[in-house]
Formats: C-alpha cells, sequence, structure tokens
C-alpha cells in the first residue's frame, strides 16, 4: 500500500483551502505542505496499527500484522491452522467475546532472541505472531507437563540439604 497517494491528497487539499486567502496565506500553506509528508506518514501508521490490532483480535487465533518495507506499507494475514484435534484430548479455546488484549515485556537472552527472530523469518511470522503461537502451544494439554510431581523411591533424591 502505497501512503505516498493519501499524504499528496492531504497536501493538495491544504493547498486548495489556502488559495482563496492572501498571499501570505498561500506562502504559509506551501510551507506547511513541506513539512507535513513525515507527520502525515506517521499518523498513518498509527492508525493503520491500531486497525490491525483490533482486526487480529477478531480474527484470534489468526492475525494480521503490519510490515513497513521502506516507504511501503505490507499487510501479511495470517489463517488459523486447521489442524485435527484428538478427540480424547481437552481443547483449549479462545473466547471470541474477549475483546481485550495485553501488552507483556519478555526479556530473553539474546542468544535466544536471535533464534527467535530466525523461526520468525523461517515461518514467514513476525516475532510477536510467532511468540503468540509458541505460547498457545505451549498450553496445549497433549504438550504439557504435568504440574504434579511423582513421589520417587529408592536412591534418589532432589532438593536442597545441609
Amino acid at each position: 500500500m502505497d501512503l505516498g497517494t493519501y499524504v499528496n491528497d492531504l497536501q493538495r487539499q491544504l493547498l486548495d483551502s489556502a488559495e482563496n486567502g492572501t498571499d501570505d496565506t498561500r506562502a504559509v500553506a506551501e510551507r506547511l505542505v513541506a513539512g507535513l509528508d513525515s507527520a502525515a506518514r506517521l499518523v498513518l501508521l498509527d492508525v493503520l496499527s491500531a486497525a490491525v490490532g483490533e482486526i487480529t483480535r477478531d480474527l484470534a487465533p489468526g492475525s494480521v500484522d503490519l510490515r513497513l518495507r521502506g516507504r511501503e506499507v505490507e499487510f501479511v494475514v495470517t489463517q488459523a491452522s486447521t489442524e485435527a484435534e484428538s478427540d480424547d484430548e481437552p481443547t483449549t479455546s479462545v473466547d471470541l467475546d474477549d475483546v481485550s488484549t495485553s501488552r507483556t515485556t519478555l526479556r530473553l537472552p539474546d542468544a535466544l532472541k536471535a533464534k527467535v527472530d530466525e523461526a520468525a523469518v523461517a515461518d514467514g511470522l513476525s516475532v510477536n505472531t510467532w511468540l503468540v503461537r509458541a505460547v498457545a502451544a505451549a498450553l496445549q494439554p497433549k504438550q504439557r507437563r504435568s504440574a504434579q510431581r511423582t513421589l520417587r523411591t529408592g536412591d534418589s533424591f532432589a532438593g536442597w540439604a545441609r
């Protein structure tokens, strides 16, 4: 998506509005138009990012990502996987009525962050989408380790001793 078309339209509308004014008004409008490009692009990116967030919330567990390549904006739509699940295993579902999202700061060691970046690129996903999928996969019952520990008897010991 080329934002230049929309920015140029905004600039033209500003100049058209000043056309009926005095020479000073037209001169001020021309100066404003010169600096409008960057500011308008940032505002448009903010609007598009907010829209992508709302769309992603409605598509859960699918997602939409906004990527900026040079001056071009690209939307990447990721469909939810349709893997068949076993009837024996209970499934976890996403509550689609819950439209809230949360922001979490995750601190990763640099080496692990590099591997996450590589995996996301290899899958053609953003890092955020890749991490969300990894967390969702880890929460699937068949992949989770039991929280209950088995009582071991014999010569094995675990814990602290003084």
